[in-house]
């Protein structure tokens, strides 16, 4: 059963999938971990026994699901894709 799924969409009009169990305890944790990538500029990723690591500067934008908890408050939130 997956708990979480997040879509990375490359600059290159590429995508992959991950599937994956929750990381953290709590939605305070999960916005560190987001924040620390997000420092680091690039994305660390152990799958299936490999080791991933995707720069940033290739990344068109991420799709996570579900969304985490405790969005600050700049967040757009209850929003559709359209188009």
């Amino acid at each position: 059963m997956k708990d979480r799924e997040l879509t990375i969409h490359f600059t290159d009009g590429s995508k992959m999938s991950l599937e994956f169990p929750q990381q953290t305890e709590n939605a305070a944790a999960a916005l560190i971990k987001l924040n620390e990538a997000l420092a680091a500029r690039q994305l660390l990723v152990e799958a299936d026994g490999a080791l991933l690591l995707i720069p940033f500067e290739n990344v068109k934008y991420v799709q996570a699901y579900p969304a985490p908890a405790g969005l600050p408050a700049y967040a757009i939130k209850a929003a559709s894709i359209s188009g």
